[in-house]
This record gives C-alpha cells, structure tokens and sequence, in this order.
C-alpha cells in the first residue's frame, strides 16, 4: 500500500476534495437509512449495527480510505441522532451551521496546537483578537476584558471555581439547587467545600435564602448565579444576586452557557441585565451560537484575573522565548494540545454579524414560545410554564411519573421524536429544547401529535 497522502501543505486540497465526496455521499446515505430523528430499535439494535460495520477493528489489511469512511460516516449517520431534525429537542444539543462546519474542516486539516506559538502562529492571534472581543461584548464597560477557549460550560465553570479558589484559598460556594451539576463536580476535584444549596423555588435562586446563606459565611464566598438552566431554561435575577454578593464582600460567577448568546440579540439581552457584574462569566457557543462542539468560553473582566494559570514548560515558553516576543499560550488553558476551535467562531461571527446572530436566536425563541402555546391549548397537554429561553416543559394531563418516563421511552425506541425529561415542581415532565431555526410550525405540530399519539 502507498503512504496515505496528508491534508495539509500544497497537496492537501487535492488530497481531501475526493474523501470529502465519499464523506457527504455516506451522510447523506446514513440520514436516508435513519429516515428520522434517530434510530429505531433502541440501543441493541443500534449496537448491532455499529458492530456488524465496525468489525474488525483492526484489521491484518486496511481495507482503503474510500470503503472505511464509506462504511463507519454511513453507520454513524444512520445511528446518530440528528440535532437537525425538528424532532430532535431534548437536550442542548444545537444542529452546527454549515459555515462553521466547514471552518472545522479546515482547522483539522491545518491541525495548529494552541499550546505554543509555533504550532500555531496564525490560530494563536486569531484566538487573542476573538476571545478579547467576546469578552467586550460581557463586559462593555471594562478596559481589558478577556476571555479563555474551554471544551464547554463544564471546563468553564471548572475554571472559575479554580480561579476564586487561588484568589481566596478553600472558599465556599454559594449556588442554587438548581445549579448545574458541573459546580459541585468542579468543587470535589479542587478540594473545595462541599456548596451550599439554597432553595430555587420556581427554578431560580431564592433570594431571601441566598441573603441568609451569605450571612452564615465566616469568610468571603463565590456565589454562583444561572443564566439559563438545563432543566427549564430559568434564568437568576442576576442584578439582585449581584447586590447580595456587593452587600456581603461575595465574589460573583455567572454560568451563562445556555443564555449568554443573548447578548447579541437587542430584543432579548435586558435578560442578562448585571451579566457584567460577576467576577467571571462562562459562556457556550455550541448552545445558541450553532457551533459543531466545542465552543465554551469562560469571560472575565480583566485579563490579570487569568494570571494564576500561568504556567512554563521550556520546551514550549522558555523564558527567552518569552521576552524575545513569542506569545505563551500556557496560561490560556490546563490543557496543552488544544484545537483551534476558535476559527469556527471567528467564520460564524464574521459571516452573520451581530444582526444574524441576532435573527437565530430571536427566531428560535419565537419557537419556543409557539410550541408553549400549541401546548397550552391543547385539552390533553399539560404546560409547566412560558419559556424564557427555548426549552419548554410539558407532559399528558393526568399522567402519571412513570406514564411520562415510559411515553419518552416510547418514542426513542421507535426512532419517532428525541424529547428531553426534566423534574420540576415534584412532577416529572418531557422536556423539548428547540434550537433547531429551521423549526417550522408544522414541525411543533408534529412533535405535538406525536406525545399525543403516544398517550393514546
């Protein structure tokens, strides 16, 4: 067998452009076996089929570059679940914009590892120029604002706590029960104390209970605020959480993941009203920014807040490198190789503007708004609340628990419809989280008629 030809350099356009056809022929196959939003049979069914295409893995003699992307792009297509598919709405899990896609295409081909400036002299800049202009966007009013490149809201929020802790030393959490479990995750592995949980009656903080937990503090805290839950979509009363924590000498992090994009749409950001009060803010790009994964981001109001993560490996920033002008990049993550996922953003940004971004997201809200009220005045539907982000909760009247958890079940197996399920007010409810902005109104009417067909 010939070496297998690269896909960067002069040739590597060559190279790529007929694997790419192969690629885009065995999604499009994959998507027509699937015929829906996933596939049927549930697990075994869809383990069988992988392993019937999979196997051997490792084969005595490759089998060439055309028939394995032929065969595993197909069986991953046709066992995947397609965020694209308006039936597709249970999780945080956004169909990519094509122009970001293809962005990715190009940063895995030119492959640039943002650990240090000669791996990646043009990514490193383009990072420095976008994450700097992100960071603006929450936090218009500081000098230099600044924003790290993480894997998502988990590493973000990781971050965060991080942070506060070299700032403060074992400092105490202070966050809502309706806190994404990444906070308590983040405080185990720092060794920090275990969080105090006040009441988030109605999914957001209690602010009499919060007010109550910061007095029980002997030392200065970090009270971590919510701009979009998983659960419902809920977002904090972040100025009145802000004042708390200015009240008690409380340090503020806002985790942002699901709703921070609103900051680009002028109809819906007063939502964030006192985002640019907290200490750090984590933001996701893979939510309502349409991004492939991973697109996080952890903002702060100036870039010395970062300097705690500085760190020298002098195969990567010795010190002469360093004052001879080379950038180091050491400090911009815990990670070393890291992927220039910021290209993606950059292609989004630049070819949709603030005004696209803007018509995604308000179009997307519009969504949920309409499924809220084809719900609501449907006599067999039950509507836990109006949506204030895009993610709805909803379930047959007069089901009970194990009704609706079987009725989701249900649907999965038959590869009909991928619905959420979420807890809220001691009742268990099917959670649709629309951030399809193709989602049409006979789309929701489908979903609708499906839950229905269900229950019947």
């Amino acid at each position: 067998m010939s070496t297998p030809p690269l896909a960067g350099g002069v040739a590597g356009h060559d190279a790529l452009r007929p694997l790419l056809a192969v690629v885009l022929d065995a999604l499009k196959e994959g998507a027509d076996q699937r015929g829906g939003p996933l596939p049927r049979g549930g697990p075994d069914t869809v383990g069988r089929g992988v392993r019937d295409a999979a196997r051997p893995v490792v084969p005595e003699h490759g089998k060439g570059a055309e028939e394995a992307l032929r065969t595993l792009v197909g069986a991953l297509a046709s066992g995947a679940a397609d965020p694209a598919d308006p039936r597709c709405a249970a999780h945080l899990h956004t169909p990519p914009l094509a122009l970001a896609v293809a962005a990715d295409l190009a940063a895995s081909a030119l492959n640039p590892s943002l650990d240090s400036w000669d791996q990646a002299p043009a990514a490193s800049a383009l990072e420095a120029e976008v994450t700097r202009a992100l960071a603006a966007e929450v936090y218009p009013g500081s000098t230099s604002p600044d924003a790290l490149v993480t894997t998502g809201g988990t590493e973000a929020n990781q971050l965060a706590l991080l942070l506060a802790r070299e700032r403060h030393g074992a400092v105490p959490v202070v966050c809502g029960s309706h806190t994404h479990h990444s906070v308590r995750r983040a405080a185990w592995l720092l060794g920090l104390p275990e969080p105090v949980t006040v009441s988030a009656p109605g999914g957001t903080t209690d602010l009499t209970a919060l007010d109550e937990a910061l007095r029980a503090q002997r030392r200065p805290a970090l009270v971590v605020a919510t701009a979009g839950t998983t659960d419902t979509g809920r977002i904090d009363p972040l100025s009145a959480i802000a004042d708390l924590c200015a009240r008690h000498g409380a340090e503020l992090h806002i985790d942002a993941a699901y709703g921070g994009a609103l900051l680009f749409s002028p109809r819906h950001r007063a939502l964030l009203q006192g985002l640019e009060r907290a200490r750090s803010v984590t933001l996701d790009l893979h939510k309502l920014g349409w991004q492939p994964v991973a697109a996080g981001l952890l903002a702060v109001p100036d870039g010395a807040l970062l300097a705690p993560l500085a760190h020298t490996a002098d195969y990567l920033n010795p010190d002469d490198d360093t004052e001879a002008g080379l950038p180091d990049l050491l400090g911009r993550s815990l990670r070393t190789t890291r992927r220039p996922d910021i290209l993606k953003i950059a292609v989004t940004l630049r070819a949709l503007g603030r005004s696209g971004l803007a018509a995604l997201i308000d179009r997307t809200m519009a969504a949920a708004q309409e499924f809220a009220g084809l719900v609501d005045e449907h006599p067999a539907l039950e509507l836990h609340a109006r949506p204030v982000l895009s993610t709805v909760l909803f379930r047959p009247r007069g089901a009970s628990d194990d009704t609706v958890a079987a009725l989701r079940r249900a649907l999965l197996h038959e590869g009909r419809a991928v619905l959420g399920r979420s807890r809220a007010d001691g009742r268990l409810w099917l959670k649709a989280t629309l951030l399809n902005p193709h989602t049409s109104p006979g789309d929701l009417k489908t979903l609708i008629a499906l839950v229905e067909g269900g229950t019947t």
